[in-house]
């Protein structure tokens, strides 16, 4: 009985040690805090979300979300963190969550059941959704029927490839690494149709010189929320990029200068991807149904701008999107 008592011991001791490595291991918030620097990944070419300029520089609507988030851990944590930005591919952003090689990614990523598996979703601060970008004389209208035997680009790995796959099995997917090369191939002919969200199709659209010659079909295949991604597990991180995102929403819906401003840099009359007004109560309904299910942030004295400085010599100028980026659309 002893020596059977005596291995059962020897047993937990084992399980103990086994699992103590996990136990301890560093949450992303420690790992913050001990290291006072964020890393984290956005993408090259997904405007207004997220794009750098000639000079290498991030921008875009989910760019200011990452800052928002920065600037709140770094009053969570009662010291200035850095903030390091890594450009990521679309097929890239869940390995490089996965593997540790940032904490957080804010880009245009969007929720679907199967990525959740990997990473966490934090709340929802954009609307989009899968549209086909086509030549005005294709006879694409978008509608299923109009795909069949139909050459469609998109990129793989996103939402876009997968819807085009679900309602028309008969039109043939062609994938391409680069956001630009399926703008290409459509001007050259050799697809009929790019399937991508309908935000940066707009925004193509708006900047290319060869716009008048291409439309957006009209039948949407899909609506998706726009959300920044977390590793699994850390609670304590989520939860103050949920407080970010939730504190932004509820400037934009109440009307604050600051967050109104942001909200229109990237979607207002002069921006990137002017919205129309139905489109525009869209988005603020959006964020009202959000904000409806989580209890209101009480108002607090206003922070720094995340609202990048106004030229030297307009000191009075209306921020816009940087010098560089209608080069990148095309």
């Amino acid at each position: 009985m002893l020596k059977a008592f005596g291995f059962a011991v020897a047993l937990s001791v084992v399980g103990i040690g086994a699992v103590t490595p996990v136990t301890l291991a560093e949450t992303v918030m420690e790992r913050v805090s001990r290291t006072g620097v964020l890393r984290a990944g956005t993408n090259r070419t997904a405007k207004p979300f997220a794009f750098v300029d000639d000079r290498g520089q991030a921008f875009g609507y989910s760019v200011d979300m990452l800052r928002r988030i920065h600037r709140e851990l770094s009053a969570e944590l009662g010291r200035e963190i850095k903030l390091e930005i890594t450009t990521v591919e679309s097929d890239e952003r869940i390995p490089f969550i996965t593997r540790g090689r940032v904490d957080i990614i804010c880009d245009a990523s969007s929720f679907t059941w199967k990525r959740d598996r990997q990473v966490d979703f934090s709340l929802s601060y954009g609307v989009t959704g899968t549209r086909l970008l086509v030549r005005q004389d294709s006879g694409i209208s978008g509608e299923p029927d109009s795909l069949l035997g139909k050459r469609v680009a998109a990129m793989p790995g996103t939402t876009n490839e997968a819807a085009v796959r679900r309602v028309q099995p008969q039109a043939t997917v062609v994938l391409f690494d680069k956001r630009a090369e399926t703008y290409l191939a459509l001007q050259n002919g050799k697809v009929d149709a790019v399937a991508a969200d309908g935000i940066f199709l707009e925004a193509w659209l708006d900047k290319n010189v060869f716009a008048s010659q291409f439309e957006i079909a009209g039948y949407p295949y899909s609506r998706e929320g726009v959300a920044c991604m977390v590793p699994e597990n850390n609670s304590a991180l989520l939860n103050s990029v949920n407080y970010s995102i939730a504190n932004f929403m509820q400037g934009v819906v109440s009307g604050e200068a600051e967050d109104l401003a942001i909200f229109d840099r990237w979607f207002g009359d002069e921006s990137v991807v002017p919205l129309s007004q139905d489109l525009r109560n869209l988005a603020l309904e959006n964020m009202r149904l959000v904000l409806d299910f989580h209890e209101a942030i009480p108002s607090r004295p206003p922070a720094a701008s995340v609202t990048p400085p106004a030229p030297v010599n307009n000191p009075g100028a209306k921020p816009k999107p940087p010098t560089g980026w209608p080069s990148l659309l095309n």
